[in-house]
């Protein structure tokens, strides 16, 4: 599997971006990757007042360098972008090698 990690830092986001952040997943992003044609999963990530991150897992490369090429062009005005303040400093490629599922199983949700 094929992953991707585009992350942005939050040391000079604006106060209260976290909970701007977690709102924005709710309200749209999850909607709008829930289903992605090539894409097995998003996760969303955050350490507060240190970074904000999407790890998305893709069933193919064509999949992932299209997805990355498109982000990648316009990630300065990506909705993560705008709401921080500035462009992700990561957008890192790399091989999944495994994923797990634990006994309490997986949990699709917009916000937890």
């Amino acid at each position: 599997m094929k992953g991707l990690t585009v992350r942005w830092s939050l040391v000079d986001a604006p106060a209260g971006i976290e909970e701007e952040l977690a709102s924005y997943v709710e309200g749209s992003s999850h909607a709008k990757f829930t289903g992605l044609a090539g894409l097995h999963f998003k996760t969303w990530r955050m350490r507060a007042g240190e970074w904000f991150e999407g790890c998305y897992v893709f069933s193919t490369d064509e999949a992932r360098a299209a997805f990355q090429e498109t982000f990648t062009a316009g990630a300065a005005e990506a909705p993560g972008s705008q709401l921080i303040g500035s462009a992700p400093v990561l957008i890192e490629a790399c091989d999944v090698v495994a994923v797990a599922e634990g006994w309490d199983g997986f949990t699709a949700a917009p916000r937890f």
